[in-house]
């Protein structure tokens, strides 16, 4: 029975179809839009354009995006859109947001000898570039299957074979990643070349700059503390089993778990996580959308921050 067929009766000529009470000028309204898609209401057709924007905007920042950071993207170039309507629009579209998993252990403490002092003490928050760098290794594990999971405290991803651990250097001024670097093996080597890449990033004068990370063997490995004194960097570790003492770094490494890790897998191999975080670190640096930094990428915010650096020295 066609639509129309079904729908007879209701109006004096036919079967009664009380499920679907619809005018038949209705249903040959919406077949004329689908042949002309400008008859359709203003509203109707601003919502098959935002459609397009919100596949866009979520595609374009790795399919990580929520309502909010949606929602502030689209204000960011231009689009004026309540966020009630990004909303309703990314239900209909099926869309959601990175959700963060369960946090992983991939340091080993180290029990005895001297340790630097806490110089940091939970608080991450900084005046200006160059004041407090936090670290933190992850592990990654290349078993069967296809799913992210977690096996005594570490996060295991599907890939081909062997094992891929990740570090990172981050700015707390902005949260930037300064340095990072992927290796097959969790030794001094790959903090230390992670800390290298940060090193020559930041060419800029390191006075009064403080290295914090968890008391991971890594990170008190007498080759990393050397290199740090030798740069004028001071070093500071949190306590043991405490994620609170390094939770900036946390905070980070748990978004790009839940943002590239979790959600680009299987993985092959270390080199293919290699290439993933390399395109995950620019993209996280010059434009994700942090609330915390008002709404604006990190390099946008550091150079907000040089930017009045200089008006003051003009004025003065």
């Amino acid at each position: 029975m066609s639509f129309i067929d079904a729908h007879r009766g209701r109006y004096g000529v036919g079967p009664v179809c009380a499920e679907v009470p619809i005018a038949p000028s209705t249903y040959y309204e919406h077949k004329a839009r689908e042949g002309e898609p400008e008859r359709a209401p203003g509203r109707v057709r601003r919502d098959g354009w935002l459609c397009g924007e919100i596949r866009r905007v979520y595609a374009e920042h790795f399919g990580v995006y929520g309502v909010r950071k949606v929602w502030r993207q689209l204000r960011r170039e231009g689009v004026t859109v309540a966020r009630c309507t990004v909303a309703r629009l990314m239900r209909r579209l099926g869309l959601q947001g990175a959700v963060r998993g369960r946090r992983a252990k991939t340091t080993h403490p180290v029990v005895q000898g001297e340790r630097p002092d806490d110089r940091v003490n939970r608080e991450f928050k900084v005046s200006r570039p160059n004041a407090l760098w936090v670290s933190d290794p992850r592990f990654h594990h290349s078993g069967a299957g296809s799913d992210p999971r977690f096996h005594g405290g570490r996060l295991y991803v599907a890939t081909w074979r062997g094992f891929a651990y990740t570090a990172f250097v981050i700015d707390a001024y902005a949260r930037r990643i300064v340095g990072w670097r992927v290796s097959h093996s969790l030794h001094t080597e790959l903090a230390l070349d992670a800390l290298e890449q940060a090193l020559h990033e930041r060419r800029a004068p390191r006075e009064g700059l403080i290295h914090h990370s968890d008391r991971g063997v890594q990170y008190l490995s007498l080759r990393y503390t050397e290199r740090l004194v030798q740069m004028g960097i001071a070093p500071s570790v949190g306590s043991v089993g405490d994620s609170y003492d390094n939770a900036l770094a946390e905070s980070i490494i748990g978004l790009y778990k839940s943002e590239l890790i979790a959600r680009r897998g299987p993985w092959r191999h270390c080199e293919a996580v290699e290439l993933a975080t390399l395109h995950w670190v620019h993209w996280y640096n010059h434009r994700r959308l942090f609330e915390s930094l008002g709404y604006v990428p990190p390099a946008e915010f550091e150079a907000h921050y040089y930017h009045q650096l200089r008006e003051s020295a003009m004025a003065a």
